[in-house]
């Protein structure tokens, strides 16, 4: 009769040499561009990737990607159509504070404080006539997210992690970084909801520098690695003992797969956040600051294989510029501008573009007419926007899509989107079909429904393939 150690020493081995083996066919698949997720890709697909840029707070869309000459015709007078419905009283006119300029062969108009990403326009499809549907940041957020503004779903990285799986057996599948904290909504910015638990964002707070207060117990200093890697096989074999006695239970599943997986990160972990092994060249091209740092920390997870690598410009609302937006909108893009366009160019330089998605963009834009001061806001100041849902930018670069274009309008003010709108469902179904999915048939089953990230809804925006 076998005693329980040599039991556990074959269970062990059985495992190991059954991993080792799906180790491999993962990263030959990974190569190949076939998911090893849970679904099989749909579509012939150049995107493995997406880096989510997050401009959290609702970044002014004439102020970045859609100038109109309109509000410099009007300003300071009485904004001239009907249908400007905002979420408080407003005033008139507010014309940009900053220069606009056409770059690349395309010749599409950025403006001055976006002068580094500008540079990347002929690989940019800037999408000018987003909406959602409320001009609050949680519904907003929630909604660009997790595709639902006021019920738990799975976030748009957790569906992505779902669909294609990792390519990287020692690093998480999707990775969410915001210095200084969590951002509004916190972790249900990227929650996992009633998708397996290892579908769920790791998160990073990149306020830190060092790797070692990036990522808690990313090494251990008690034990040696050998006698770590003995204690996990151990309560390995007892939890897997305990999980054969409970069929399909997914909570315990991911449990289990996250204590192997943060062992696997002590080795992996610790040299793709290390920014420091990168020449001062590359550091220095990409520029200070934790957005900098987050980008760099990006472009070396994608390129071991991370799947969804979303990006925060900080917490709480970095562009929430009620007031003062002439400074304080310049202010936030000088923090990202230089990494946007460092990561891009990186992207570029290594061949990873093609097959890496960037999507750009915030929960909603800004008024093209001031927003009044009252109480608590604006501190009786006139020089900032309110939220705008109604009428925003996003942009995308790389991942199978064309670059050099703008997609859609929105009025003479910019407040509306009215020309080729597109819902942030539709975005979605795009990105999926850019990364193989068809956003219909990307679904789990749970409490007796079907579910995707575009709920019931979502169109594709085939222009931005042509």
């Amino acid at each position: 009769m076998l005693n329980y150690r040599t039991s556990a020493r074959r269970n062990f081995l059985k495992t190991c040499g059954a991993g080792f083996g799906s180790v491999a066919l993962t990263d030959l698949l990974a190569q190949e561009g076939v998911s090893t997720g849970e679904v099989p890709l749909q579509y012939p697909a150049k995107a493995k990737h997406v880096i989510h840029l997050f401009m959290n707070g609702g970044p002014s869309q004439v102020d970045t990607f859609d100038p109109k000459s309109a509000l410099e015709k009007h300003h300071g007078k009485t904004a001239p159509t009907r249908n400007l419905r905002t979420e408080r009283p407003t005033g008139n006119v507010l014309k940009s504070p900053y220069k606009f300029q056409r770059y690349g062969e395309c010749g599409l108009p950025v403006s001055e404080i976006f002068s580094h990403t500008a540079a990347h326009m002929d690989d940019i499809c800037v999408i000018r006539s987003m909406h959602a549907d409320v001009p609050n940041h949680e519904p907003s957020l929630m909604l660009m997210n997790t595709g639902e503004s006021r019920l738990v779903r799975p976030s748009m990285g957790s569906w992505v992690s779902y669909g294609l799986g990792s390519a990287n057996e020692n690093l998480p599948s999707f990775v969410t970084m915001c210095p200084g904290g969590y951002p509004i909504k916190e972790s249900q910015n990227w929650q996992n909801a009633f998708l397996p638990g290892k579908y769920q964002a790791t998160y990073i707070n990149t306020g830190a520098k060092q790797v070692e207060e990036l990522i808690d117990h990313i090494r251990n200093n008690r034990v040696s690695q050998h006698d770590q890697r003995q204690q996990l096989d151990l309560l390995q074999n007892l939890n897997r003992e305990h999980a054969s006695t409970r069929e399909d239970d997914k909570r315990l599943e991911s449990r289990l797969d996250s204590f192997e997986l943060a062992y696997r990160m002590q080795s992996e972990a610790s040299t793709a956040f290390d920014i420091q092994r990168e020449s001062v060249a590359t550091r220095k091209m990409y520029g200070k600051g934790a957005f900098a740092r987050q980008a760099l920390i990006a472009r070396r997870l994608v390129e071991r294989g991370v799947r969804f690598v979303q990006l925060y410009t900080g917490s709480g609302q970095p562009w929430d510029s009620h007031d003062d937006l002439a400074e304080a909108h310049r202010n936030v893009a000088r923090g990202v501008d230089q990494a946007i366009g460092a990561l891009l160019s990186d992207l570029k330089r290594t061949g990873m573009l093609d097959s890496t998605l960037v999507l750009w963009g915030g929960e909603f834009g800004r008024t093209p007419v001031v927003e009044m001061p009252k109480e608590g806001s604006n501190q009786g100041k006139m020089n900032g926007r309110d939220h705008n849902h109604y009428g925003f930018t996003c942009w995308m670069a790389g991942g199978g899509v064309k670059g050099g274009q703008a997609i859609g309008a929105t009025d003479e003010l910019g407040f509306q989107a009215v020309e080729n709108r597109v819902h942030v469902h539709d975005l979605h179904a795009t990105m999926l079909r850019l990364l193989g999915y068809d956003h219909e048939r990307l679904t789990y089953r749970y409490a007796g429904r079907d579910f995707r990230l575009t709920d019931v809804h979502g169109k594709i925006i085939e222009q931005v393939f042509t």
